[in-house]
């Protein structure tokens, strides 16, 4: 038995993400394949799979949706002991063992065979296969009777007199579930019939599972396969059908209308407006077949249109956001804040993780649902009760009081206080604030970070915050249960790492503040656009989208067909990530080149040039002489790109220089990046239109020489402080205009070709390395 979180398989790009492509390409392997749909499922199907293999002696592929389903944390009831042993035949097991291949019982197996006995003994598992569907559904009905809970091969749910049905497998049927239960509230006569055991595929079972009512039909595939008559499941139920009326068996006298369709491949949002739009395609006269859902294909025209405000009435269902930066401690804190909740109270509970796939640095949503009621919403949280925005830096870049409901609370992790926030904010953060009328808090969670001794950990201070707001539990019962979990968690770590977490969850409430909210607008401050106006067409109508969160309304005619873009872009994403940046003093500096050298992310750089170069620059720009001889007379600049630059302090680390006024410091030192942000773009600016040195004119093998090189590698996605990347970016100033990468698979083809935006750059002549990623190591 295998148990498989099922992926994308890389085509025009790789995706880490979740569909069946990996599933479906497996399956002429000879595997049984069953399929399950929510946490819990996944747990007794863990079970069943196995009890089914060993009585079939068929190998099962247990599979289920990769992140949507396999990254989720839900409340479950875990199988007993005495559960898990009443569903397996011990003698089965050990008939299974014997039959292992053993010097003490000799036997030969995986012989080759010639034409004239190949296909003959190929035909001898067909009573195995044949079986199994059987003996599957026998060991869940055994399973029904020691859980409790009923599955069925092929699972019907909605009226009974249904005439529209949806099929389909894995998480989707959760959410299609959700959908049929407030459609047909409403009056409408809707069903899903859910697949689990997908190879072998009963015929017979599945064209039962049906109504007799219905009368059309759209199977959904998470799947493409690029020049086949459909997608796999649809052709299983084509096929299905046409041998039931073809075999005049049971009730069926003719064919239902049956189209086909593909969702959510690579974890695309699959929600209840697509679900009711299916189901409004299938009510018209000419439903068409092998369309897409929840994209926009100006190409092909195979997309359905669908009403993307349309919500289910989900009666009872809390919801949170809270937005992160990787790293930070965020989704380590909501996922125990959900385990508290699901342990403490009777709620069922949801928790989903949404990742950049940039790595450490970058976003982090978390999605937390809790309901009296079981939670089928396998989708993100559109309708949030509350959010925490855990970095203030996102205000500028996201929406993040987009989907907060009226009335609903907003916790901000904010440097300034309850009386200065106000002025600080975003002029659409002030409009959401006061057209929602939300409850409006702050607190400073860094400085009781630091203060607690946790560095930039902000994870437990903000989880207390958010115990204290919602009221999901008496505040001293959670604040107890926090204290508990730190505990747990960081107890092999010792003692002091405990105490410190405690400290931090004493000292958060008291430094947490209501805002009084003034009835008006007053901020001036606008939303920093995704990339600059003068960036080029692509970058801004696509990539930009992309980088500010609206990859999903870019249409199919966006795209190029064969997955290639172009270099040089991550120049334009500014993410602002840092809170300190390095500030280069020249009265101390010795001119070392070490830290452009040792800088991750290629944004400290040193340039030399002649001196008539600085007619124009900015007042607070820093230029002194060089001392090395060979460029005598030539000024001397090393300039720190504030926005793109991570703050991780390595330039620091690394500086020989010691200022001999004041020890602590050096020739180039951490300095808070906001005072400093405007001044040193425009340095920036201005030190980029400085001419490179000419490469004939550099001792390339002396590094306070070799650094004047252009790096043709800059602010790359890696983690702040990465060890690889210096590396690459020294290879690119060595070799980069005549450089061909050939990327396997790992944190480097992250970083360097994660869409929207890519490190690899070209120079002024627009040489620069060619990159593709051979994806396998």
């Amino acid at each position: 038995v295998i148990h498989v979180a099922s992926r994308s398989i890389a085509a025009q790009a790789l995706s880490i993400f979740g569909d069946h492509s990996d599933v479906m390409a497996a399956r002429s392997t000879g595997f049984a394949m069953l399929s399950s749909d929510s946490v819990q499922e996944a747990s007794d199907f863990a079970l069943i799979a196995l009890a089914a293999s060993v009585e079939s002696r068929v190998p099962f592929l247990h599979f289920f949706d990769g992140f949507r389903t396999s990254h989720e944390v839900s409340k479950i009831e875990p199988l007993s002991e005495a559960a898990l042993r009443s569903c397996l035949n011990e003698a089965l097991i050990f008939e299974h063992r014997r039959r292992a291949l053993s010097p003490d019982h000799p036997v030969l197996r995986g012989t080759s065979q010639n034409p004239d006995v190949y296909f003959q003994a190929r035909e001898t598992v067909n009573p195995f296969y044949a079986a199994c569907p059987d003996v599957t559904q026998a060991v869940m009905d055994r399973f029904r009777a020691v859980a409790g809970r009923e599955y069925r091969l092929f699972e019907y749910h909605g009226d009974p007199d249904a005439e529209r049905v949806i099929v389909l497998m894995g998480s989707g049927c959760e959410a299609v579930h959700e959908t049929v239960d407030d459609l047909n509230a409403g009056g409408e006569r809707v069903g899903v019939v859910k697949v689990r055991l997908y190879r072998p595929f009963d015929v017979k079972r599945f064209v039962e599972a049906f109504p007799r009512s219905v009368r059309s039909i759209a199977v959904l595939d998470r799947t493409k396969e690029p020049g086949s008559a459909g997608e796999p499941l649809y052709l299983d139920a084509v096929t299905a059908f046409h041998e039931a009326v073809m075999g005049g068996e049971g009730e069926l006298k003719s064919i239902p209308v049956l189209i086909g369709g593909r969702y959510g491949l690579s974890s695309k949002e699959f929600t209840p407006g697509m679900i009711k739009g299916i189901f409004d395609h299938l009510a018209s006269e000419s439903p068409r077949n092998h369309f897409t859902i929840g994209i926009r294909d100006d190409v092909g025209g195979t997309s359905l249109a669908y009403d993307s405000e349309f919500r289910t009435k989900s009666e009872g269902v809390w919801g949170g956001l809270f937005f992160g930066l990787g790293s930070d401690g965020t989704v380590g804190a909501n996922r125990n804040s959900i385990k508290i909740i699901g342990e403490k109270t009777d709620f069922f509970t949801q928790a989903y993780f949404v990742y950049d796939s940039k790595k450490a640095g970058s976003v982090t949503v978390s999605h937390l649902r809790f309901s009296p009621n079981p939670i089928r919403s396998t989708y993100l949280v559109d309708r949030a009760d509350f959010v925490g925005c855990h970095q203030w830096m996102f205000l500028e870049r996201f929406d993040v009081l987009k989907d907060i409901v009226p009335g609903g609370t907003f916790l901000l992790n904010s440097p300034h206080g309850p009386e200065a926030v106000w002025d600080n904010l975003p002029e659409t953060v002030q409009e959401s604030i006061l057209s929602k009328q939300l409850k409006f808090f702050v607190i400073d969670a860094l400085q009781v970070a630091h203060e607690s001794g946790m560095g930039g950990l902000i994870n437990t201070v903000m989880q207390t915050c958010f115990f204290a707001l919602s009221g999901i539990l008496p505040e001293a019962e959670a604040i107890e249960a926090i204290k508990e979990s730190i505990r747990s968690t960081y107890g092999k770590k010792g003692e002091e790492i405990v105490k410190m977490n405690v400290t931090a969850v004493d000292h958060a409430r008291s430094r947490l503040h209501r805002v009084e909210v003034p009835d008006r607008v007053t901020s001036r401050i606008r939303m920093t656009p995704a990339v600059a106006e003068e960036a080029p067409v692509f970058v801004r109508e696509v990539l930009g989208k992309i980088i500010a969160g609206a990859g999903n309304d870019l249409p199919v005619s966006a795209f190029p067909a064969d997955g290639t873009y172009p270099t040089g872009t991550a120049r334009w994403e500014k993410r602002n990530l840092a809170q300190e940046i390095p500030v280069w003093d020249p009265k101390v500096c010795i001119y070392c080149g070490k830290c452009a050298m040792v800088c991750p992310h290629g944004v400290i750089r040193i340039k030399v040039y002649d001196p008539k170069f600085l007619e124009g620059a900015p007042a607070t720009f820093k230029s002194c002489e060089t001392k090395e001889k060979e460029w005598s007379g030539l000024k001397y600049t090393i300039q720190v790109a504030p926005e793109d630059c991570t703050g991780c302090g390595i330039c620091v680390d690394i500086c020989p220089a010691k200022n001999k006024s004041e020890t602590r410091l050096k020739a180039i030192n951490m300095v808070p990046q906001p005072p400093l942000r405007e001044q040193e773009r425009e340095n920036w600016n201005f030190f980029l239109g400085l001419p490179e040195r000419d490469r004939d004119s550099i001792k390339r093998t002396t590094i306070r020489q070799e650094q004047v090189q252009e790096p043709l590698f800059e602010f790359s996605g890696a983690c702040a402080g990465c060890g690889e990347t210096p590396y690459l970016k020294l290879a690119t100033q060595l070799f980069g205009d005549r450089m061909i990468v050939a990327n396997a698979t790992g944190c480097s083809s992250i970083y360097g070709g994660n869409l929207p935006t890519t490190p690899w750059t070209k120079n002024a002549e627009g040489f620069g390395p060619a990159w593709s990623n051979s994806l396998f190591e």
